[in-house]
């Protein structure tokens, strides 16, 4: 189910959370949504899953006005929030059993085991909540979200806070839910690699308004040209010639085991050709992350240009949060 957003306001008191920011969220995408502390991303998912109602601008999820649906907006979107609390005392199945009667919802059982399995908490769905651990109550969280099988599937921060075993389950499922189903996912992360990962295309935010947006393959290419050239000597005695080599080509950082070069595309084709293979155990061309496309965005907001530009600080796995 696509979503649009189109010239969205919100302001609190004398701060401006959204600044009119406009795109689309294509229908049955993992779309991932980042900024920068204060930059309007959660202010956003409230105005999404009808918590708030803007003060100018529309948003739309298959056709329909969230702030004209009211309470039918829950038939379109779940909402995981970041912090979702649970009675201690319940066990998981009651937990999902009143939330599907609040609802409303038919053939509870079939859909309170569904849930259970796609979250990987079968064998634990008759303990006691407050025994869960931070990723199991995580879990519960999506399935209880999942309970209706929405279209949309809004997750604030879902994998905050958890321990990597955590994080590589919590992946596993979205990853599921994006291969077995139609449902357009719409999250928030503030780990690069994670959003590289899950989602299709991103959105960046930045002091309410929108920075970038684009197919994460589209942002990558959006950079400077540069890749990473790995390049590993096939013995101790052939390094100095290798490093002679590999240096007229780019900045070259040895880590011991390997030379990596970073220059541009067409250096690297070069530096491919002028290697004697016999010198060589290993070669590999490595394109740019998101970490990439995000500076060279930066650079474009401080030059001066805001179009397509992110106004942000991040470092490989630098927290970027916003409202």
């Amino acid at each position: 189910m696509q979503i649009t957003i189109t010239d969205v306001h919100k302001r609190y008191g004398d701060v401006v959370a959204l600044d009119g920011p406009t795109f689309e969220i294509p229908s049955g995408s993992t779309f991932g949504v980042l900024g920068t502390n204060g930059a309007g991303k959660t202010t956003l998912f409230e105005l999404l899953v009808g918590h708030d109602s803007p003060d100018a601008g529309r948003i739309e999820v298959g056709g329909i006005d969230v702030e004209q649906a009211g309470h039918r907006v829950r038939e379109r979107v779940a909402f995981l929030p970041e912090h979702a609390g649970f009675p201690p005392a319940m066990t998981g199945r009651e937990v999902l059993d009143v939330h599907a009667r609040i609802r409303g919802l038919g053939a509870r059982t079939e859909r309170i085991d569904d849930a259970l399995e796609t979250v990987g908490l079968a064998d634990a769905a008759d303990r006691a909540v407050e025994g869960y651990s931070n990723g199991m109550g995580r879990r519960l969280g999506l399935a209880s979200a999942l309970l209706a099988e929405p279209p949309v599937l809004v997750l604030d921060e879902p994998t905050a806070g958890l321990d990597p075993r955590g994080v590589a389950t919590f992946h596993e499922i979205i990853e599921r839910i994006d291969r077995e189903t139609d449902a357009t996912v719409v999250l928030s992360s503030h780990v690069l690699s994670e959003v590289e990962r899950l989602c299709d295309a991103v959105a960046v935010l930045e002091d309410g308004q929108l920075r970038a947006v684009g197919a994460v393959d589209e942002l990558r290419a959006a950079g400077d040209g540069r890749v990473t050239v790995a390049v590993r000597p096939a013995n101790e005695r052939d390094r100095s010639r290798v490093l002679e080599t590999i240096q007229r080509y780019g900045e070259v950082t040895d880590s011991g085991g390997e030379f990596a070069v970073a220059c541009g595309r067409e250096a690297a084709l070069e530096l491919s050709g002028a290697l004697e293979a016999d010198l060589v155990d290993r070669f590999e061309v490595r394109e740019p992350g998101l970490e990439a496309a995000f500076h060279e965005a930066l650079a474009g907001t401080e030059s001066g240009s805001s179009e397509g530009a992110v106004d942000d600080e991040v470092v490989g796995e630098t927290e970027v949060s916003a409202r």
